[in-house]
């Protein structure tokens, strides 16, 4: 019972990393709202919450709307008492490359990713500071938020400045001891990442550059945010986990790569 005394708002609850964590904090003995846009969805994660013995509170947040986040912290401390934990996991990504990119593709996934993640933050800030307990805010970032992807350019634009926004937060909000820290998740086939990880080839790419073989599972990152929420993580702030088995160590073993390195060792020996 890791968690328990906490009271988490989980953003992006209905499916993936968000019902994974709900499902972790209730078992590790937190009170748990969840949020999402997708009720049908989110009614099945509030059952599998009930499942370890708490009541999930359900709330419908659109984080791209500033007074949809406000109310559901408003509904989570009416229900709870209190708000000690802000998980703001809820995301959306773009399907045009580049070159195809519209202003206003662009600017949903920036709401979302990164507005969204930033008044989520700062909400939640203020209540955990009017309570006067300190508190733990978790961001979900991304591996490609680190190197990049011409596919998803608005997304991982995104996702580096939610790692950038979390050392700001961190800075700002240690005084009030409230920790602010972020999960750079790698490949892990969820309803968001299915049109990617969907694609023979883009799956076999990942999992030979996973260097721990394999792609991930929603539990490898709700394991790292129960740490996260814990005590045992009491002295981390500002940092970004990533739970990607080993991708970005191990991201230029390619065997193109290899066989690359391996004519130029022989060039350079003659």
């Amino acid at each position: 019972m890791r968690l328990e005394g906490r009271v988490a708002l989980i953003t992006g609850a209905a499916s993936g990393f968000g019902r994974a964590m709900a499902e972790r904090f209730a078992e590790e003995g937190a009170e748990v709202a969840i949020a999402d846009i997708d009720m049908t969805w989110l009614a099945e994660t509030a059952q599998r919450v009930q499942e370890h013995g708490r009541e999930a509170l359900v709330v419908r947040c659109d984080v791209s709307k500033r007074a949809e986040i406000q109310a559901g912290v408003e509904a989570t401390v009416q229900c709870f008492g209190k708000l000690t934990t802000m998980v703001a996991n809820a995301g959306t990504v773009e399907r045009a490359g580049f070159l195809d990119l519209t202003d206003e593709e662009w600017d949903r996934v920036q709401a979302v990713d990164l507005r969204g993640v930033f008044v989520c933050n700062q909400i939640a800030a203020r209540q955990m500071i009017a309570q006067g307990e300190g508190g733990q805010i978790i961001n979900t970032g991304s591996q490609l938020g680190e190197v990049g992807a011409p596919l998803a350019p608005s997304y991982t634009a995104a996702k580096a400045g939610v790692k950038n926004l979390t050392k700001s937060a961190a800075v700002a909000l240690a005084p009030h001891g409230i920790r602010v820290n972020c999960i750079g998740p790698g490949p892990v086939p969820t309803r968001i990442a299915s049109g990617l990880l969907g694609i023979p080839e883009v799956r076999d790419h990942f999992e030979r550059h996973v260097a721990l073989g394999h792609l991930g599972e929603p539990l490898d990152i709700a394991n790292a945010a129960v740490f996260l929420a814990s005590d045992e993580s009491s002295w981390v702030t500002g940092e970004t986990i990533m739970v990607d088995g080993g991708y970005l160590l191990n991201s230029f073993r390619a065997p193109e790569v290899d066989e690359a390195l391996r004519r130029a060792r022989a060039d350079a020996g003659r």
